[in-house]
């Protein structure tokens, strides 16, 4: 009996320490945090652990051999053997739920202190993906918050536009071109997208997400520097060359009554590589 018990007794104490690191983890990580103090802790629960599970090993599990001869014994010799292996059993199998509950209970504190810089990753992106800051009616401004004006946008001018009060929005990032009003080809549905020759495109590249931000008036074409995607803009940035697969979303264009330019809505699309489109599994 004693020799089953120093092994409880530390197998108990290092589940213990476990679980108090855990929990101490747990409140430096929420208080701020301390990468050191941190690591110390984080040593003790996964070490405590490890001891426990060591001294489980030793103490609970068979060693063998497992085979030994067995000889007949007499009716009260044998009741007598069973009645100490009963007693005995009985006070090991209460000692090792006790400890199956100490265990339990380190592994789930260690679990509780993970959650926290899980936590810390972020807010999960919901559909925010799916979503820029254009809408209906919101005015397209430069880098530098001034609203462009239609009158004011040469024939062949190529400008790099945001969302009006949001000029620090990537995802939001637009190339404005303004093409001879004869020459476009809008494809069905988008007729009344570029009032003008006006036609604004996703800036991000669909290929690797690069800004695409070169363009060639004379060809009308617009250039991914990254990977060399080629986007034919007089027939709604479709691909031409490079690896990109997939057309730069178009933002519809409106004027509103003072003649500036404003967004008919948002992306018909998300914007950027087509992470969404990709077959699953």
């Amino acid at each position: 009996m004693t020799r089953r018990r120093a092994p409880a007794r530390w197998i108990a104490i290092a589940l213990v320490a476990s679980t108090a690191a855990s929990i101490a983890l747990a409140a430096v990580y929420a208080l701020g945090g301390q990468p050191q103090f941190e690591g110390a802790l984080l040593g003790v629960a996964l070490g405590g652990i490890a001891l426990a599970l060591i001294g489980w090993a030793h103490a609970y599990l068979p060693h063998g051999p497992f085979e030994e001869e067995r000889e007949e014994m007499s009716r009260p010799a044998a009741t007598a053997e069973a009645e100490v292996a009963f007693q005995s059993g009985a006070a090991e199998i209460e000692r090792r739920g006790f400890l199956v509950r100490l265990g339990v209970a380190a592994a789930a504190a260690l679990g509780v202190a993970a959650v926290f810089p899980i936590r810390s990753l972020g807010t999960r992106p919901g559909r925010s993906l799916y979503r820029t800051e254009w809408g209906p009616g919101v005015r397209l401004v430069t880098a530098d918050g001034e609203a462009i004006r239609a009158d004011d946008v040469d024939v062949h001018a190529f400008l790099t536009v945001f969302p009006d009060g949001h000029t620090d929005a990537a995802d939001s990032q637009t190339v404005l071109i303004r093409l001879p009003e004869d020459i476009l080809t809008p494809i069905p549905g988008r007729e009344t997208w570029s009032p003008q020759g006006f036609v604004a495109f996703s800036k991000i590249c669909t290929h690797a997400g690069c800004p695409v931000g070169l363009y060639a008036a004379q060809t009308r074409e617009l250039f991914c520097p990254c990977h060399q995607s080629v986007f034919d803009v007089q027939r709604a940035a479709r691909p031409m060359a490079g690896p990109a697969t997939r057309a730069l979303p178009q933002l519809p264009l409106a004027i509103d009554d003072e003649g500036f330019l404003i967004a008919g809505g948002d992306f018909p699309e998300p914007v950027g590589p087509g992470f969404w489109a990709r077959p699953k599994g």
